[in-house]
């Protein structure tokens, strides 16, 4: 079996439909796509610009009793404002300016399927109180129109906007949130994934050589470890469009690190490497020798402590605090976790 094989077989056991991942917080999604997709439950998918919203509500759509019906996909940030409810709910000929024909709507379009409004914190209020209607009384008035049609669809949205501030701020209705949020899908930035970049430089990479009849690429590891370091304020879009430039343009089969300076215009910030071996051997047995001479008591058990408490640490300052995923990074259970983490008797 080829290199080629063994690694489109690996990507195949990260796959969940179309998104590749093994991240704790990315199965977490996983698995609450998998218990609302064969409902007909109103979900709210946030995250930033890039992290595949549209995947997830699409990967929802096709688990669905739904997907043999249309999904429809609205970004609702690209329509103009004031063409945004026409094409939502359709209008008919000669209601304003511009209007020289009929035209039935999205909601109607997506009937007997699913309508995913993307980023529905840039629609606005007077759109918003029209969904609202829709979703509350299932039915559709055009523009113009007075005689309203029922639909069946179900409606997903998602949005890279903190809901809550924008209530607050008299931009998003409370009433269109609660409707919409009954399950609220959060996915993760991909620097909050780290892991599964490897994961996803192959396989964007693997696609292109492909579809494009190209040699298929290979990337260096050290080229694979520096992408890894970024923060990606793009997201798996931002790394799919460099990975594309990178087995485009560089000049042989095999990417290295200078290819991957060449994309960006300057060096990518090199990890740390870790300290080597002999240095963590040498500090542990200095730290041992000083706790002796202090006539410390039951050092073993002081060492461990110290040790979890270090590592628990930087597992979620790694993790922004996240305790499900430094616990699954551990290899720990949530609980045994939350446990080590109570303060000591003394205070530590």
């Amino acid at each position: 079996r080829t290199d080629r094989d063994a690694l489109a077989e690996k990507l195949e056991s990260k796959k969940f439909g179309e998104i590749i991942g093994s991240n704790a917080t990315l199965v977490e999604v996983f698995k609450k796509v998998e218990k609302v997709a064969g409902t007909d439950i109103s979900v709210l998918i946030t995250g930033e610009t890039g992290t595949g919203k549209e995947l997830i509500a699409s990967e929802i759509h096709r688990r669905s009793p739904r997907a043999k019906g249309p999904f429809v996909v609205v970004n609702c940030g690209a329509i103009p404002e004031n063409l945004l409810e026409s094409e939502l709910f359709g209008h008919v000929k000669g209601s304003f300016t511009g209007a020289a024909r009929d035209h039935a709507g999205l909601f109607r379009a997506a009937h007997g399927g699913t309508l995913f409004l993307d980023e529905i914190g840039d629609m606005s209020l007077s759109a918003q109180a029209k969904v609202l209607r829709v979703l509350q009384d299932g039915v559709v008035t055009r523009i113009g129109g007075s005689k309203p049609v029922a639909v069946d669809v179900r409606v997903l949205a998602a949005t890279n906007k903190n809901v809550e501030e924008e209530i607050a701020a008299g931009r998003f209705r409370e009433d269109l949130y609660y409707r919409l949020n009954v399950v609220p899908i959060a996915v993760p930035a991909l620097r909050e994934r780290r892991e599964d970049i490897p994961l996803l430089v192959a396989h964007f990479v693997q696609t292109l050589s492909a579809q494009e009849g190209l040699t298929a690429r290979t990337i260096a590891p050290d080229a694979v470890e520096a992408l890894a370091q970024l923060d990606w304020p793009g997201n798996v879009r931002e790394l799919e469009n460099l990975c594309w430039r990178l087995a485009a343009l560089a000049p042989s089969d095999a990417v290295g690190l200078a290819d991957v300076d060449d994309a960006f215009g300057h060096a990518v910030p090199q990890p740390l490497a870790p300290p080597p071996a002999a240095d963590w051997d040498a500090q542990l047995r200095a730290w041992t020798r000083e706790q002796l001479a202090a006539g410390t008591r039951d050092l073993h058990a002081t060492a461990r402590e110290r040790l979890d408490r270090v590592l628990l640490e930087a597992a979620l300052e790694h993790t922004g605090g996240r305790r499900a995923e430094a616990a699954a990074r551990l290899g720990l259970g949530r609980n045994t976790l939350s446990r080590k983490l109570k303060p000591t008797p003394s205070g530590g």
